[in-house]
């Protein structure tokens, strides 16, 4: 019994769909604590200082980066011998990204004005695991060729979410800092070139690298990414196995726990109007599935790229619905364009709960709808 237990706890950990379902389960917490007589607690607790930084930072700057670092994995992975390793591969998914990152964003400043510019990035981002999640829950509803097309264009997303944080959302920088990290770099470049296979070395020089990014004024989890960038094959895999269940089903949710808390008592009709809060949703929502489909149909009428072989246009609509889950990233982008303005996170958060909440049903639905025809 007890191995049984163990391989269908394994098989579950392992399902592309169970990192989504812990994550919605933590935002869902989160909302529920702020709107209950915890919230308090839950604020207190968030802002405790623990060290050099809070409570929240630590989620934020630290823990995250760990969670950036697998996005680099990830995406050096699929350049190099994934569905991004060719020119031909990249063509659709870039083109998909672009488009799909470009009209959210003009939606936004469309409906926030010039007043939130700094929020423009925030619908931007698709949120990888709840997407392929929602998507996994589909099961051979949905063709093989869209799951495979959402995760190359979720990492070609996350790509342009991370150059987006590492250049506009950085304020003033410590040049010395920065030239010191530029210099860790330098020297993990070496080890690859070097013949070092051992992991330590790279986790040490990670971490250092760390601390060094967040002495710039650059946003720390930037280190994750570049670090991940300069990690050789061999030790990548190991490292990238070894984290990605860390980050799936604990600093994800630590993250939504600590980010997603929005009080909902006096919410109405006028609320959701706020500019800030529309502009989020409808970035998310209308944006995300306007560019990635417009972007897809211009490409195959063109002769760019094809589309998705063996899908529909109802089932390619239908993913670039899913695309307009933005949870963490757009929550993450969000933190850093709005730091200090308590008001207009909680706009932000119910912004991308709402956007990503009707793009998660919407796509689901579509879907669903779709592969039970056919």
């Amino acid at each position: 019994m007890a191995g049984t237990s163990r391989s269908s706890a394994r098989a579950w950990l392992a399902n592309p769909a169970a990192g989504g379902i812990v994550l919605i389960a933590a935002a869902a917490c989160a909302i529920w604590v702020a709107n209950s007589p915890l919230a308090p607690a839950y604020a207190a607790l968030l802002h405790a200082p623990a060290g050099p930084l809070s409570v929240h930072a630590w989620i934020d700057d630290a823990l995250m980066a760990l969670f950036f670092l697998l996005v680099g994995l990830e995406i050096k992975y699929e350049l190099v011998a994934g569905q991004l390793a060719t020119a031909a591969r990249r063509r659709l998914p870039f083109v998909a990204a672009a488009a799909g990152m470009a009209v959210p964003a003009l939606v936004y400043l469309a409906i926030a004005g010039t007043g939130l510019s700094r929020g423009w990035a925030i619908p931007a981002a698709t949120d990888i695991a709840f997407a392929i999640g929602v998507l996994a829950l589909l099961g051979s509803r949905a063709p093989a060729s869209l799951k495979v097309f959402l995760t190359a264009v979720a990492i070609a997303d996350d790509m342009g979410a991370v150059a987006i944080i590492a250049v506009g959302y950085t304020e003033a920088i410590d040049l010395e800092a920065l030239a010191a990290a530029a210099g860790v770099v330098a020297a993990l470049v070496a080890l690859d070139r070097h013949g070092e296979r051992r992991v330590w070395p790279y986790l040490a020089g990670f971490a250092l690298l760390w601390v060094l990014v967040l002495m710039s004024g650059v946003h720390a989890t930037i280190a994750g990414v570049v670090a991940a960038l300069t990690i050789p094959a061999a030790p990548a895999r190991r490292i990238e196995h070894a984290v990605q269940p860390w980050v799936a089903f604990a600093i994800l949710p630590l993250f939504a726990f600590a980010n997603a808390g929005v009080a909902l008592s006096g919410i109405g009709w006028a609320t959701l109007a706020d500019p800030l809060v529309l502009g989020v949703g409808a970035g998310l929502f209308v944006g995300k599935q306007a560019g990635i489909l417009g972007a897809i149909w211009i490409a195959d009428r063109t002769g760019f790229a094809p589309r998705p072989a063996g899908a529909s246009w109802t089932q390619i609509w239908g993913v670039a619905l899913l695309a307009g889950i933005g949870f963490t990233m757009s929550l993450f982008i969000g933190g850093l364009a709005f730091t200090g303005d308590p008001a207009r996170l909680d706009a932000v958060k119910l912004g991308v709960l709402a956007g990503s909440v009707l793009a998660a049903v919407s796509g689901f639905a579509v879907l669903w709808w779709t592969g039970r025809r056919t």
